[in-house]
């Protein structure tokens, strides 16, 4: 079973860094688009000396990998092994095969599609517990030797990257980059938290015996206490905290309501739930 986990990981990292890569090829270099991270600087090295994408992405990964592996340690370099080699070596062969063929000309498609692409597969990689390697690294050693925030390094280091590329770029095509690089990271974002956020719900009743019965008997969801108080009576109340998925919302929602339709109920999003019934399976006592 674990060696199964393991090959999935292993085939999800590089069906990311392919599809990374596939984006780089398809849309940003054919609509000369600018962008962040390794990719940008190797753009930017393209165009001021001619040396290939794929070669300078190489390299870079494979200093950084070192650089890791030296400052991080061997954990965290065995977790950016895979893309260090996978990512150059996936912008070569798909590079070769595109050969002249250009998908599409349409910038804004460029975007849209180049925005999806990358920031799908980082998240895969991030989510199958791996490191896409290049950039990622320097903001981490900084954080590790002078506990410079690693998401204000990244933002530097990018914003950098992207002045670089913006000299050799007409304004348009500048913005168009922007564009992108919010596009890659809004996706992140959410793609990062699919499937992993919940629904958190409160009840305040005086039936919440009643409610916390039927919530562990129809819904199949465990139950929390909190003893509380209410503001202005100042009666003694014991409120109901539980976390159930999107599907099952509706469901507690009317339970509870049918039960005592005074009910006093609270709902808000968590965006992840470690434990028993959601990241492990449920123990019945």
């Amino acid at each position: 079973m674990k060696k199964m986990r393991i090959l999935c990981e292993i085939i999800t990292i590089i069906f990311g860094n392919f599809l990374y890569a596939a984006g780089v090829v398809f849309f940003i270099m054919p609509s000369n688009l600018i962008t962040g991270g390794t990719t940008g600087i190797a753009i930017s090295i393209h165009q001021y000396f001619g040396l290939p994408v794929s070669y300078f992405v190489f390299s870079f990964n494979l200093i950084m990998f070192i650089l890791g592996f030296f400052v991080m340690g061997r954990k965290f370099a065995l977790t950016t092994l895979i893309s260090t080699f996978c990512y150059p070596i996936a912008l070569e062969l798909l590079h070769k095969m595109a050969g002249d063929f250009v998908l599409t000309d349409d910038i804004l498609l460029c975007v849209l599609f180049g925005g999806i692409c990358i920031g799908a597969s980082i998240a895969l990689v991030i989510r199958a517990g791996a490191s896409t390697g290049g950039m990622d690294i320097p903001p981490l050693i900084l954080f590790k030797c002078f506990r410079i925030p690693v998401s204000v390094s990244l933002y530097v280091a990018d914003c950098v990257i992207l002045a670089f590329q913006a000299v050799f770029s007409d304004r348009e095509k500048s913005l168009y980059g922007i564009a992108l690089v919010l596009a890659y990271t809004v996706i992140i974002d959410k793609l990062l938290i699919l499937g992993t956020n919940k629904m958190q719900i409160k009840v305040v009743s005086n039936k919440i015996t009643v409610i916390k019965a039927a919530i562990i008997s129809e819904i199949d969801r465990g139950v929390t206490l909190l003893h509380g108080q209410t503001g202005y009576l100042e009666y003694e109340t014991d409120i109901l905290l539980s976390v159930v998925s999107n599907r099952e919302l509706s469901k507690v929602e009317k339970l509870v309501h049918e039960i005592d339709k005074d009910a006093f109920v609270i709902i808000s999003r968590v965006s992840e739930v470690k434990g028993r019934g959601f990241s492990e399976g449920k123990k019945y006592l």
